[in-house]
């Protein structure tokens, strides 16, 4: 009798056990991925407890217990735990001491790939001051502040031993002087204290200490760094992820693909993967104003991440319908969002919650306001637009499908069309610009594309708009096309439109407008014929 309903029991979880397999694939993976996240929040919380709140608070306890261990490799420079954090203490002195630096004030940072930017973060860090990150790509333009800034008693210091004029303050002599003890008197700060400006993104990021979970790295990995500093990526996860594992990072100060990628196109990735063993790689996606953000902890190749129950549990998001011509959600007629079916490319929106805040953008509240949808689903709630736009397929996966809005990348960054657009507008035959991306064969992201009316009596200066570009923007951010047009189309409320724009991108058999092409080599604009649009999407002709 016991031996029979025993085996009853068995052939029922074995039953159930098929029955999941066959009909939730992926249930034991997304509910094993949802409790290591229950983990990492128990973790969280006991070094919380233990006071260490910040990634300052981090540091400082490796520092402790590792002094000796690798923390930075720079060529052929190595600093250990105690050597950053003596070379912090010191800069901290001398900010303190030479430039009255104190707690609240808000410092930015233009600082290649080296040791000194991470030293430097971290001795402002210790200091209270709130460390804005600055594009290491900004052009003369951009540098035109500097006069200004200096006007305003702002003061310009110098990662140097000497400086090229009086308006700058240099710090490494003065550093020298500094004692690298351990500062006393540290300020106080609290969860909600500004951290840091990430300029890329345009926000603000709350100073905490979130745990990194490695996909398995352990104190004993060396950690390669390939993106610059200024990223998030590269400096809250990369040098964040490595304080906090008690690991090693190697830094370089500017990465060459070279290599790297010549073993990737003559291998294809599966080759790669068989090449250096049994690797796991792990796509994801994350934002830096919102706490939304998802990971593929599977084997399956292409998607971003997971749309399971579990994860929705542990962070809440909805993919909403969308206009393709004005990008804004599709409402009813009493005023609703509409959730996006299953397969249809719809608005990823993420509410804000207690767990899930977004601080905005710093001094622009106007800017911050349009990245907020209201009453979505009811009266009062309050989602955060993340302007990307997602799939949710029928086996519960995620795959990225386009950005929309006002940015979109090349090249690994992010591409302003406002700042573009208003750098067209400098140019004495330009009437009009508004700036897209759109999509090329072979290449990530979308390159950047100008619609543009020229002015009356006036033509298109290919040379002299090329130079401008050059003097002006970085060059990730150049438009490699343009569309000559009569008028720019715009909504009722005057904004342009861009989806039509997007959709017929830069093929000149699909409009009868002008396009052009930059040709690096010549150094301006030329027309865009069909032969040429060819080399372009084969591969033929490099941008």
């Amino acid at each position: 009798m016991l031996a029979a309903a025993v085996s009853s029991v068995l052939a029922g979880l074995l039953a159930l056990a098929v029955c999941l397999r066959l009909a939730l694939p992926f249930f034991w993976l997304d509910l094993m991925y949802y409790w290591k996240l229950r983990r990492c929040g128990k973790k969280l919380a006991a070094r919380m407890q233990r006071g260490i709140l910040t990634y300052l608070d981090c540091f400082l306890d490796q520092a402790r217990q590792t002094p000796n261990k690798a923390f930075i490799i720079f060529g052929e420079q190595t600093l250990t735990y105690r050597d950053v954090d003596r070379r912090s203490s010191r800069f901290a002195s001398a900010f303190r001491t030479e430039g009255s630096v104190k707690q609240g004030d808000i410092v930015a940072l233009l600082m290649s790939n080296e040791p000194d930017f991470v030293c430097v973060w971290l001795g402002l860090c210790k200091l209270g001051c709130e460390v804005a990150f600055l594009n290491g790509n900004v052009k003369a333009r951009s540098l035109e502040v500097l006069p200004d800034l200096e006007q305003d008693n702002m003061a310009l210091w110098l990662v140097d031993h000497t400086a090229p004029s009086d308006q700058f303050t240099t710090l490494l002599d003065k550093a020298e002087h500094m004692s690298g003890e351990t500062l006393r008197d540290l300020p106080k700060v609290d969860l909600m204290s500004n951290f840091l400006f990430i300029f890329t993104s345009g926000t603000t990021a709350i100073i905490s200490m979130t745990f990194f979970q490695m996909c398995g790295a352990t104190s004993d990995d060396i950690i390669y760094i390939t993106l610059p500093l200024y990223h998030m990526s590269a400096s809250l996860l990369g040098i964040g992820g490595c304080i906090h594992l008690g690991a090693t990072c190697v830094l370089k100060k500017k990465f060459s693909a070279s290599q790297f990628w010549s073993d990737c196109v003559k291998h294809n990735v599966t080759e790669f993967v068989k090449r250096f063993g049994k690797i796991q790689i792990r796509e994801g996606y994350g934002l830096t104003e919102a706490s939304v953000g998802f990971l593929n902890y599977t084997d399956e190749v292409g998607p971003i991440g997971r749309a399971s129950y579990f994860n929705k549990l542990s962070m809440p998001f909805e993919l909403l319908r969308y206009d393709p011509q004005s990008f804004e959600p599709v409402r009813t007629d009493s005023g609703r969002c509409i959730r996006a079916q299953i397969g249809e490319a719809g608005l990823l929106v993420a509410p804000l919650t207690a767990m899930n805040q977004f601080l905005g953008y710093a001094g622009n509240q106007v800017q911050s306001e349009k990245k907020l949808l209201r009453d979505v689903f009811k009266a009062g709630d309050v989602y955060f637009n993340t302007g990307d736009l997602l799939v949710h397929d029928h086996r519960d996966f995620l795959h990225f499908h386009d950005r929309i809005g006002d940015t979109f990348r090349w090249k690994g960054e992010n591409v302003s069309t406002t700042e573009v657009s208003e750098v067209f507008g400098l140019l004495d035959f330009i009437q009009e610009a508004n700036i897209y991306g759109v999509t090329i064969p072979g290449y990530e992201g979308r390159a950047g594309m100008a619609a543009i009316v020229l002015k009356q009596d006036h033509k298109l200066n290919g040379t002299k708009l090329y130079n401008h570009l050059v003097e002006t923007l970085p060059p990730y951010a150049w438009p490699r096309f343009l569309r000559i047009q009569t008028s720019l189309d715009v909504t009722e409320t005057f904004k342009q439109q861009k989806g039509k724009l997007v959709q017929e991108g830069f093929n000149p058999d699909v409009t009868q407008d002008p396009l052009y092409f930059l040709d690096v080599s010549q150094k301006d604009y030329v027309l865009l014929t069909g032969r040429l649009y060819q080399d372009v999407v084969s591969g033929k002709t490099k941008l």
